[in-house]
């Protein structure tokens, strides 16, 4: 255990700095926080505040590490991906390695409506690393419930966009866009792409709120959206103060259906992979080894102990031991229901 002398000696340069100071480093210290997604953004925060010092960084995520995302995740190497690691254990991994005095917990699985207060209801701050609106608006409802602040932000090629909401302080999700864009109007990284700048430039206007709300700072949150867009030198803020509506279904009416599951869909295209996560009815961890025997009969399988990977039909099917699947291959969740319900169904 290290002496609490030789711990302050390591953020010796942030305690430094007289806005933030020893008080405002003990309380980074006692916070708590969800990183809810560790690829792109998720990967910068979660570096960000535990280098900083953040007490307790929880990270969930739902994916695996792939050759395709190390231009970006900052936490993953060629061997992540070799491996086909969870990028929360990956991150994990990596995360203990950079700072040990922060607890760091790991969790491989998708947030949705039936698990995200086992998340969540411990920490202080939820930090928005997801690559969908559903998630979002989960992370928007469960806050504004939970009167828990969260931090949400976005990219995609040079462009990107982040915002702190403060339930009782600022509008939330809902009340700037009340419904979720259709995915067919937003560009997302498959068909945009994404240069690592504007993520690392957003992920760390996260990471300096984060640390605003969890050293008692609050009063030093920006107060609006940030938009941003690097390849044409473009910064703007629109203040949102006069954005919050008393008749927002969300925080107006307190009517959370994302997160009473009344919204959200157990069908999922993933941003930008050609692929469709689905999300098993039973809550039973499945025998991974058992079902690798039986897939072999089909086609090509890979495992390890998170996870088996099969080559079928032009398909490939990344199996959880959670049971969730993701079809690569298709963006049709028609046909990525079928495929499921022949080979897993």
């Amino acid at each position: 255990m290290k002496t609490k002398g030789s711990i302050f000696d390591r953020y010796q340069r942030q305690v430094r700095f007289a806005p933030l100071g020893e008080e405002g480093q003990r309380k980074l210290m006692s916070g708590r926080v969800l990183i809810c997604g560790c690829g792109a953004l998720g990967s910068v925060v979660a570096d960000s505040l535990v280098r900083a010092g953040v007490g307790f960084v929880r990270v969930v995520d739902r994916d695996f590490v792939e050759i395709g995302n190390l231009h970006r995740q900052m936490l993953f190497d060629e061997s992540d991906a070799n491996e086909q690691l969870p990028k929360s254990f990956a991150a994990a991994q990596r995360l203990r390695e950079i700072n040990s005095n922060v607890q760091i917990e790991s969790v491989i699985a998708d947030v949705n409506s039936t698990n995200i207060r086992q998340f969540a209801d411990d920490v202080d701050l939820l930090i928005d690393g997801t690559d969908n609106f559903e998630t979002r608006y989960l992370l928007n409802d469960y806050a504004i419930a939970c009167n828990k602040p969260w931090i949400f932000a976005g990219c995609v090629g040079t462009e990107g966009q982040t915002l702190a909401v403060v339930p009782g302080q600022t509008p939330c999700l809902n009340c700037i866009m009340p419904e979720p864009p259709p995915a067919t109007a937003l560009p997302n990284c498959e068909t945009t792409g994404v240069l690592e700048p504007i993520v690392s430039v957003i992920a760390s206007l996260q990471a300096m709120e984060a640390i605003k709300l969890l050293s008692g700072n609050r009063q030093q949150l920006n107060s609006g959206i940030t938009f941003i867009d690097l390849w044409n030198n473009s910064f703007r803020m629109i203040g949102v103060e006069a954005g919050r509506k008393e008749d927002c279904q969300t925080c107006g009416q307190g009517d959370f259906v994302w997160l009473n599951g009344q919204r959200g869909a157990a069908v999922t295209r993933l941003c930008g992979r050609d692929s469709v996560q689905i999300l098993p009815d039973h809550k039973e961890p499945l025998e991974l080894p058992r079902l690798a025997e039986k897939l072999q009969k089909v086609g090509k399988v890979t495992s390890n102990r998170f996870l088996i990977r099969v080559a079928v039909e032009g398909f490939l099917l990344t199996v959880f031991a959670d049971g969730r699947t993701i079809i690569g291959g298709t963006d049709d969740p028609v046909v990525a229901r079928t495929i499921y319900a022949k080979y897993l169904g």
